[in-house]
This record gives structure tokens, C-alpha cells and sequence, in this order.
């Protein structure tokens, strides 16, 4: 299993928001950003941030998909 950020992409779009404005309001560094797009490890901080940002749960933000064999 790994872990997708697809549902904070989605929850971006609902809440009209762009990538600037998450690192922005979340205090993200573009480099976090860029590992967030491709699916790669954040610490919990950043999930934290990210959900006091957007006023959500880590559930709105990430889920877990089966990798490809």
C-alpha cells in the first residue's frame, strides 16, 4: 500500500484554491509541494499544517492505494 494525496488536490479544487495559496496559508516550502504532487513521504507536522489550513481531517487530505505489481 501507499499513500495518495490525490483527495487534497480534489479538496483544493472544492475550495477554489491553488497550489500557492496552500503553501501560502499551510507555510509549505516548494520542495514539500513537489513532494506532496508525487505521492512522496511528509512529516505529520506538515499534514497538521495542511489540515489546520484547509480546516479539515487527515482523511480530506490523503488515503491509501494498493501499488501495482
Amino acid at each position: 500500500m501507499k499513500i495518495s494525496y490525490k483527495p487534497l488536490w480534489k479538496l483544493l479544487i472544492d475550495k477554489d484554491l491553488k497550489n500557492k495559496d496552500l503553501i501560502v496559508k499551510a507555510k509549505l516550502s516548494s520542495s514539500t509541494l513537489y513532494k506532496l504532487k508525487h505521492n512522496e513521504n511528509v512529516t505529520t507536522d506538515v499534514l497538521l499544517r495542511i489540515c489546520e489550513a484547509l480546516d479539515c481531517d487527515f482523511s480530506d487530505i490523503m488515503c491509501c492505494e494498493k501499488e501495482s505489481e
